[in-house]
């Protein structure tokens, strides 16, 4: 296990809209160096960077093209290089956003995988034997290559899946067991990618679709699992201290996959959904456990939450996300206290959590904007950074109709500068939580959890890590709970008191208490 992951608290950066240092209307890796110090001021020592590698950009650059290429709109290898040694010097690691299930279809290897003629690549994808086969249940690709053959795809239609073998073989004439010698160049030349970008010097990868590789799979799937655990010793051997966390959301098995955390992802009626994202199917009100509405139940997520803290505990993190590129940003259903009071939250819980850009100053979810680069509902959440009030909101001096995307131009657009200037900013409320976590060993990735109250249906929420007692009422109720600790507020947002047994809290608060 690297030894960095007990403190990390990692900053999500999505290259595109982040910082743009050439006027070009697009972000870039000069443009990120020069927020590094921003990103370490957030007590942020940790960066994932959403993919940079050479793209064609039919789904943002999770369509590989060159995985030993940084993309030319973002630079070059060398300025990447640059990045991680400038990260390094100010205490910052940085991990890249590794894309092993699939590539894009103007790939060399896929290239050469459609040519009629047998070479070395002609397995490294999946190709049914015959065009006329289309077998249900398939995502195919039929007709467009000189190769007699339709062949798999993982999500869209330009992303051709990477062959490493099926765990039931209903078609012999063209599914390989993952036994297969050809299947096993497909795991290699996975760890010579990985081998080149920790050489260069990142530090370790998230991985996208994790679970995505073997085909005819469910469950468990023991035999991806085995793929991550023999990655995984090969990071042992070479690189001990890269880290390679995981978009599985399984933690129970993807820990024990070989992966050094999990993101617990927004997902239907799992706990990160119940906690955050919840809504009444039929009327659209929120009914997350951090809505004010309080309608949440928080005895959903402590079941799971806790059966999965067991399993994973000494083994690896769970890591929570104050959203991603994939998730529409809280703010589309929480106002800015609700929003500050889940952020909060999720700094103050094991394992290692993740600050998504702009959610900081509680950016906004742009509703309606045309899809870019196969965003469609997520584009809202890929929207420029908000640092000031100057030109494209200090994102780019570009020309407005050359943005990537469109910038907030609504009259209440929250900035870094803005949000500096007031000390109950959601920018300066992170700062202090964050800095709390960091100064505590108790509140880090590896410390202690106990549920001290959760009542069905019930608020507050209260919980105990080590030294610390962490009480929680997101309601726009004043709440009660019993309470048998006596402690000094070490932070708080709102107001809570306890005597005689019992805490009574505001509402809209969250208190963290040092216990005596």
């Amino acid at each position: 296990m690297p030894k960095w992951l007990k403190d990390a608290v990692f900053y999500e950066i999505y290259p595109q809209t982040f910082c743009d240092s050439n006027g070009d209307g697009i972000g870039d890796i000069k443009g990120i160096i020069s927020k590094l110090d921003y990103v370490k001021s957030l007590g942020c020592n940790a960066i994932w960077l959403n993919p940079l590698f050479d793209s064609p950009f039919m789904d943002a650059g999770y369509d590989v093209r060159n995985y030993y290429l940084v993309a030319e709109r973002y630079g070059t290898n060398e300025d990447l290089k640059n990045l991680f040694e400038i990260a390094h010097e100010k205490g910052i690691r940085i991990i890249l956003d590794l894309v092993p299930g699939h590539t894009s279809d103007q790939h060399e290897w896929f290239r050469k995988s459609q040519k009629a003629e047998k070479n070395e690549y002609s397995n490294r994808y999946t190709w049914t034997d015959s065009v006329w086969e289309a077998p249900p249940n398939y995502r195919l690709m039929c007709g467009i290559s000189e190769r007699d053959g339709n062949y798999l795809v993982n999500f869209f239609s330009s992303q051709p899946a990477l062959n490493y073998g099926f765990n039931e073989i209903t078609h012999p004439a063209w599914q390989l067991p993952t036994s297969h010698p050809d299947c096993k160049a497909t795991v290699e030349a996975l760890k010579d990618i990985m081998r080149f970008w920790l050489n260069v010097g990142c530090d370790g990868f998230r991985v996208d679709m994790a679970d995505s590789l073997v085909k005819n799979e469910d469950g468990e799937k023991p035999e991806t699992c085995k793929i991550w655990r023999n990655v995984r010793e090969m990071l042992d051997k070479e690189y001990s201290e890269a880290a390679i966390i995981s978009e599985w959301c399984n933690p129970k098995v993807s820990i024990g996959a070989g992966f050094h955390s999990d993101f617990y992802l927004d997902h239907d009626t799992n706990g990160y959904r119940i906690l955050f994202r919840d809504k009444d199917r039929n009327t659209g009100e929120c009914t997350a456990v951090f809505s004010k509405n309080g309608k949440g139940d928080i005895t959903k997520f402590v079941d799971e939450y806790l059966d999965d803290l067991k399993n994973t505990k000494d083994k690896g993190y769970i890591s929570f996300i104050t959203c991603n590129h994939d998730t529409p940003r809280m703010t589309r259903m929480f106002t800015p206290l609700e929003a500050k009071i889940a952020y909060s939250f999720i700094f103050l819980m094991p394992g290692v959590p993740f600050l998504y850009y702009g959610d900081e100053i509680g950016m906004k979810y742009m509703e309606g904007l045309k899809s870019k680069e196969g965003g469609y509902h997520r584009t809202g959440t890929r929207t420029p950074m908000q640092w000031n009030k100057g030109v494209n909101l200090g994102f780019s001096s570009a020309p407005s109709d050359m943005l990537y995307l469109p910038v907030d131009t609504s009259t209440d657009a929250v900035t870094v500068e803005g949000q500096l200037k007031d000390e109950n900013s959601i920018l300066n409320t992170l700062k202090k939580v964050i800095a709390i976590r960091h100064e505590n060993e108790d509140l880090q990735s590896d410390g202690d959890f106990e549920v001290v109250y959760a009542e069905k249906e019930k608020y507050p929420f209260i919980f105990k890590r080590g030294k610390f007692i962490i009480a929680v009422n997101p309601t726009s109720e004043k709440q009660t709970a019993p309470f048998a600790f006596e402690g000094e507020s070490v932070f708080t947002i709102g107001k809570s008191s306890a005597a005689n047994g019992i805490i009574e809290m505001q509402p809209q608060t969250l208190e963290l208490i040092e216990i005596k």
